[in-house]
């Protein structure tokens, strides 16, 4: 069983992925979407001229569109999702593969990563995803999946994340349920496979207004009858933990709300 780590970088961000990199091991690759932003591809870092790894270029913004590049162009039997601040060890890596050779229904793995400054909650044991444990989100940099199984079926819908407005994020959520959706198998594993460089970077973002507005549509998605309720809450958590204004987190997950009650054709999850 074969490994790609699917990198998807932005413009100088491609300096940080040779840090990336371990020792080369037969069986586990790396494949690189690197996005230009002004659309004029560079030269690629010397550093990553080796055979176990692939650069593709890819002009433009928005990380949803480069992950989907990413898969598009994966060859392994597993692949992972990461960012350029990720770091592995090859026990790490190993133990994704063996969950998959361990349990052959499951489709797509999701994980546990670590960080400093940072504590997220995971459950403690082993979940099907067909229902989100209470208190738990998804990163994108903790899935893991069968080629075979998602490919020209799933991808991440670009209508959402980074460099997509309005919503900079909530795109991990819909990826698993257009999974679930097309009958593949789900399931959360408590085993850290990864270690966030930039954690800070994550917290930073929780006063953006995309991200706020992104939290209100994922409640217009999958948790409409409840919404308000879970909006307030949502507010008051986000003031408790990540000292987000109260007013400011409310006022933006209501937007994102009725932003998404206006436009649901965005979960038309079409390639652009």
């Amino acid at each position: 069983m074969t490994l790609q780590i699917l990198i998807a970088t932005l413009d100088e961000g491609i300096e940080s992925v040779p840090s990336m990199l371990l020792e080369q091991r037969e069986g586990i690759g790396y494949l690189i979407s690197w996005q230009h932003s002004d659309g004029n591809e560079q030269k690629v870092p010397t550093d990553l001229l080796r055979a176990d790894v692939q650069v593709l270029h890819l002009a433009g913004r928005g990380l949803s569109r480069n992950r989907n590049n990413c898969i598009e162009h994966a060859t392994a039997d597993v692949c992972l999702i990461a960012d350029d601040d990720c770091r592995y060890s090859h026990e790490q890596l190993q133990s994704v593969l063996d969950t998959f050779a361990q349990n052959p229904d499951v489709d797509i793995a999701t994980f546990k990563y670590s960080s400093e400054g940072y504590k997220k909650y995971y459950p403690s044991t082993s979940q099907d995803l067909s229902t989100f444990p209470k208190g738990y989100y998804l990163s994108s940099i903790e899935i893991a999946f069968r080629r075979k199984s998602v490919d020209g079926r799933v991808w991440f819908n670009e209508n959402f994340g980074l460099g997509t407005e309005p919503f900079h994020c909530g795109e991990e959520n819909l990826f698993i349920q257009d999974a679930l959706s097309a009958g593949l198998e789900c399931h959360f594993y408590p085993i850290t496979i990864v270690h966030d460089q930039q954690p800070l970077e994550f917290l930073n973002r929780s006063m953006d207004t995309g991200t706020l507005m992104a939290h209100g549509a994922d409640l217009q998605i999958f948790h409409c009858g409840t919404k308000w309720l879970r909006a307030m809450l949502k507010a008051w958590r986000l003031r408790r933990d990540e000292k987000v204004p109260l007013c400011h987190g409310l006022r933006n997950i209501i937007k994102g709300i009725n932003y998404m009650k206006r436009h649901p054709e965005l979960l038309k999850n079409k390639r652009k």
